[in-house]
This record gives structure tokens, C-alpha cells and sequence, in this order.
């Protein structure tokens, strides 16, 4: 008998159209000689599964089934690709919880917390070796005076992004006073990112991203890491997505020690938020002072094929087939 997986997509923000693409590349790499796949679809309007006719199937919400005439697929894992909310901030995991199914990604817990950018770098700030650029976290109440607040507290240039989104959407960087009230009015306005902003000062450095997992042995599996470099402003959402832009260095030209430095951070961060499944962690390498500076960690990471996790698993010498199977043996 085939293991029954339930592979989440959609979502309820403008990250949907990224998790479309990421469940039909992983859909494509899962080994269906092992698992019957099953394309969730997670909406607003509803959860729906589609047939091979084009129909589509509601999910009874009371336990994840799903009734194709008179069969009844009751799933054994649910393998969560849906960036933003409700896969990736926890809420999703707290339902699944509450049925009693086994699913991929983080728990509800680290999820939500780690969705929400200022409070992940209260938790995370502390840790050796792993430095956090001076910030200002800016809740709704505060929103008449937010540019004040953040004069007084921090230096041009800024990162300006909203604390609970992905993708880079409604993000800004800031080079003079004049552009903040419009960047902030730009974060705050973001769809379903809970009105809060995240103001950081700029670092200076190399940027990077790298991927962890824990395999089925239980062991903690560090990924090469890729270097970004973009023709763009910063990593935005253009750079992101549109073809050309962005350059994508798997595995990044990091010294020995800087490789072994940054796997102790990541393998921190990863216990520090308890975290499950594969997570991806960015960061700054600083110009002038060789430090790791803490971006955010990502609990569900894109996985289209040119997306960063799909490379360094390749790199690592790792079938994409190979390594989702390990996920959903570890999740089970």
C-alpha cells in the first residue's frame, strides 16, 4: 500500500502564484512508485482537490478527507509547499495538529513565530558567532509616528519590510529621509501581512542563502550555500522571480572556515526555534568585518527548480526525489 500524500499549494496572499509552481516541481520529483500525491489546493474560497477530468473535490475540513465518489482518501502525511499564510505562520500546522496528521514543515509554534520577523531576531540574537542589524519593529498603533521612530532610533540607508511576509513583497530600501513615509506606508499596506513593519539598518556585504534539514536518522543536514548577486537594487521580488536578473552561485566561494562558521550558526538557529523539516536561512557576510549577519529563516523555501533549495541539493550530491522522500519518511 502506497503512502497517501496530501502536497499543499496555494495559500491566501500574493505568494500563492510562487506556491503553485513550487508543489508542481515537487510534484514532479516525488516517487510515485512509493506515494500516491494528491495536489491540495488551499484557498479563500475553499480547499479543493482536481481530478484528471479537471473536477474539483472539496476536502472535508473535519479531518482532511476527501471523498472521489464513493472512495474515501484519508492522507498519511501532508506535505505543506505554500508560502505565506495559512501554511507557513503556523495555522495550518495547528489544524493539523488538532486531526492528528503528521505534516513536513515546522510546528505551529515555530511557524508563527518564525513568520514574524522582529520577534524571530529576539530569539536568535544571542546566539555566537550570528550578528542582527540594529532594527526598529513598528506595530499599527504606531503608524502616525513611524518615521519619527525611526530617525530617532536608526541610520540611512534602511531595509523596510513588512515583519510577517516573504517574497520580498512590499519591501523597500530606503537611501534618503523623503523615501521612508512612502516605504513604510508600502509595508504596512502589504496584503495579510498583519499590518506590522520591520525597519532595519543597511549591512554591507555579500548575501547568501543555505538550507537545512534533519534526515531520517535524525542527523542535521547543512546544505551548500548559494550566493545572491543581483543587477537590482537588493533581492527583491523582481529579483526573485524574473528571469535574468539575478545571479546564483551553488556552492558559494566561502573559505573552509567560513563554510564550518556558518554551519554552526545555521545548526543553532535550527535547534534554538525548534524547527522541523527543511528550513532556509539567510544572511550578510559583512565587507569589512568578515561577520554573519541574521536576514530571516524561511520555513517553507521556494522549490521551483531554480529556486535555492532544489541547487544545493543537487550540489550536495542529493536527488531532488531522494531528498522530499526523506522528508515525508521523517515527517511520518
Amino acid at each position: 500500500m502506497k503512502t497517501k500524500v496530501a502536497l499543499i499549494t496555494g495559500g491566501y496572499t500574493e505568494e500563492a502564484e510562487v506556491s503553485y509552481k513550487s508543489s508542481q516541481f515537487v510534484y514532479s520529483q516525488i516517487d510515485k512508485n512509493k506515494y500516491d500525491v494528491y495536489l491540495i489546493d488551499i484557498r479563500k474560497d475553499g480547499w479543493f482537490y482536481k481530478d484528471d477530468k479537471d473536477i474539483s473535490h472539496s476536502i472535508q475540513k473535519a479531518d482532511f478527507s476527501l471523498h472521489l465518489g464513493e472512495e474515501t482518501i484519508r492522507f498519511d502525511v501532508a506535505f505543506i509547499i505554500l508560502h505565506g499564510s495559512p501554511g507557513e505562520d503556523g495555522r495550518l500546522q495547528g489544524y493539523f495538529d488538532m486531526i492528528g496528521l503528521p505534516y513536513t514543515s515546522c510546528g505551529a509554534l515555530t511557524s508563527a513565530l518564525t513568520m514574524n520577523k522582529g520577534y524571530t531576531k529576539a530569539i536568535i540574537q544571542d546566539i555566537p558567532e550570528l550578528y542582527t542589524a540594529n532594527s526598529v519593529l513598528l506595530f499599527e498603533n504606531h503608524r502616525k509616528e513611524a518615521v519619527q521612530l525611526v530617525q530617532e532610533k536608526l541610520s540611512l540607508p534602511y531595509f523596510v519590510k513588512p515583519n510577517a511576509g516573504g517574497s520580498s513583497i512590499g519591501m523597500s530600501k530606503v537611501k534618503i529621509q523623503e523615501e521612508l513615509e512612502e516605504a513604510l506606508n508600502k509595508a504596512y499596506d502589504a496584503e495579510n501581512t498583519g499590518k506590522q513593519v520591520l525597519v532595519e539598518e543597511f549591512v554591507s556585504g555579500r548575501e547568501f542563502s543555505q538550507g537545512i534539514f534533519r534526515n531520517t536518522k535524525g542527523e542535521l543536514v547543512v546544505l551548500p550555500a548559494t550566493e545572491v548577486k543581483t543587477t537590482r537594487e537588493f533581492f527583491d521580488y523582481e529579483a526573485k522571480y524574473v528571469s535574468g536578473l539575478t545571479e546564483e552561485i551553488t556552492p558559494a566561494d566561502l573559505t573552509v572556515e567560513q563554510q564550518e562558521r556558518a554551519a554552526r550558526i545555521i545548526r543553532e538557529i535550527y535547534i534554538r526555534l525548534d524547527c522541523k523539516g527543511m528550513v532556509r536561512v539567510d544572511f550578510f557576510l559583512e565587507n569589512d568585518t568578515d561577520r554573519f549577519f541574521f536576514i530571516e529563516i524561511n520555513t517553507i523555501p521556494g522549490q521551483t527548480a531554480q529556486s535555492f533549495i532544489p541547487q544545493q541539493v543537487q550540489a550536495f550530491g542529493l536527488r531532488e526525489t531522494d531528498f522530499y522522500g526523506e522528508l515525508i519518511e521523517a515527517a511520518l
